[in-house]
Formats: C-alpha cells, structure tokens, sequence
C-alpha cells in the first residue's frame, strides 16, 4: 500500500505576510516549516509520499513550493496559486508548462466576500485551468458549501476536490446543514473530498476521536472510499494536535474497511487525482 499525503504546507515564516498567523493563538506555527522538518515525521508513519499545496497568494509561492518538489523527491506534486481572475492567466500558465510537479491551482476562497466564486471572471479562470487538465481544490468554510455548489454547477465536469470536508464547525457539534450540502456536493462525481483540516475545526486542547467521527462518518457516506483522500494539513494540524495523532486517528477510523479501501484512501485516490506516480 502506498501512502500519499494528499494535502500539506512549507513555508518560510513572513510576519506580514502570514498575518494570518494569529500571535499568541497560533504561535506554533509562526516559524519556518520545511520538507526537512516533515521527511522524520513521514518516516516514522510510513508516508511514502505528499502533495505540498499553497498557503499564500502569490506566484512566488507556487515557484517555492516546486523548487521544494524539486529538491525532495517525496514532495510527489504541488498544488500552487495562479491569479485565476488575471488577464494574463493564460500567459502565466504557459510559463509552467515544463514544471512536471505542478498538478494544480487553489485560490484561498475561505476569505473571500459572497459571490466571489460565482464571479463570471473567476468561473472562467477555473475554466481554464480545469481544460489545462490541472486539478482545483475548493477551499471553503461550511457556510459557503451553498455558493461552491453553485460554483461547481458553473464549471465543466473536471476533477476538483474538496479541502478538508468543507471546515465544518466540529467544535459547536452543527452538522445537519453541512451533512444536507455534503450530499449534494457528493452528487457532482467529478469532485473527490479530502479527509483533512478537521481537528482544528474541533476543540484544540480537547478534541477526541469520537468528535470526528460523526463528520468522517458523512464524508464516506457521500464520497465513499473511491472519492476520499487522507491529509494530514501539516504543520497547521500542530496547532491541535500531531500529525501522529491526525494520521492514527483516520487509520484507526479505517480499521473495520477492506484492505483494498483502505489503500485507496489512503494514498490510491490521491494519485490517481493528481496524476501521480511514485
């Protein structure tokens, strides 16, 4: 079985750019993270291989994460940012024509006003991009899941997936509206669903495994084994628990599955999403 890390970050640590990064709050992770501080810790849990995806909105960042790929054979493709609603969009894609390790674009649409993505601009941004034959993750909180829908009925029937099962608010419990909009997302057979982001969607300092249980519970549901990816959203996974505790908490989760699921799961879907080989 062949384990892919479907979804997690590097970056050199910018106070200004990374604002988001809450002093205090997020203090873990307001620091470097490189694929010298993940390679260990894959190791030690038997990842043969990840996909590194975009933290900030810049083509300087995508061009950091391939010379990551470049440098480090487990990086198995990157997940950048492109300016989806430029102009020039088409231009800037022909200058990563020769970057093998670029597998797809995602636009952190989580911050953005209502309407953003029902924006005729940036539909036909995502257009293009799809017919380029690259991926898009879809990064939303759970009260957007109504508009991404709208999004996806918009969009030609590539293959997109959705970043860590919508942010459902795990904390709080409320899980009926995003469990109505998870089945409908599932409807769209062209988008796979990440099993990722959920712990610090759940109480930091004391979420169990059963707070997620429920979630992952609707998330195989409504994609099944077949349409489901294991992330693990390291490093910003830190700020609640390990990626010990993220990747031993979906293994034991899977225990009761076929071994043929569970490889598909956990590393099988996400290639053959991403057009991977390792």
């Amino acid at each position: 079985m062949k384990v892919v890390d479907s979804h997690q970050h590097f970056w050199k640590f910018d106070p200004v750019r990374d604002a988001w990064m809450e002093p205090g709050k997020m203090e873990a992770i307001r620091k470097d993270f490189l694929p010298a501080d993940l390679k260990p810790i894959i190791d030690q849990y038997n990842v043969d291989a990840t996909v590194a995806v975009q933290a900030d909105q810049s083509l300087n960042e995508t061009d950091f994460l391939l010379e990551q790929a470049n440098k480090n054979d487990f990086v198995a493709g990157v997940v950048g940012w492109i300016d989806l609603k430029s102009s020039s969009l088409q231009s800037s894609l022909e200058s990563y024509q020769d970057s093998a390790s670029l597998v797809g674009f995602r636009h952190i649409t989580q911050s953005e006003p209502k309407g953003f993505m029902t924006d005729p601009t940036f539909i036909e941004g995502v257009t293009t991009i799809l017919e380029e034959d690259y991926r898009y993750d879809v990064l939303i909180f759970w009260h957007q899941m109504e508009e991404a829908i709208e999004m996806i009925q918009a969009l030609p029937e590539k293959l997109m997936v959705l970043d860590h099962i919508a942010k459902p608010n795990i904390q709080d419990g409320r899980i009926l509206k995003w469990k109505k909009s998870m089945k409908e997302l599932a409807e769209f057979e062209h988008l796979y669903c990440k099993i990722s982001g959920m712990i610090t969607e759940a109480h930091w300092q004391y979420w169990t495994e059963n707070d997620l249980r429920p979630y992952i519970d609707v998330a195989m549901e409504t994609f099944g084994p077949d349409r489901c990816m294991f992330g693990s959203d390291w490093p910003v996974c830190t700020l609640a628990g390990s990626y010990g505790q993220v990747i031993s908490t979906l293994r034991s989760y899977l225990s009761s599955f076929t071994k043929s699921e569970q490889s598909r799961i956990m590393g099988q879907n996400c290639l053959d999403f991403y057009g991977l080989t390792i």
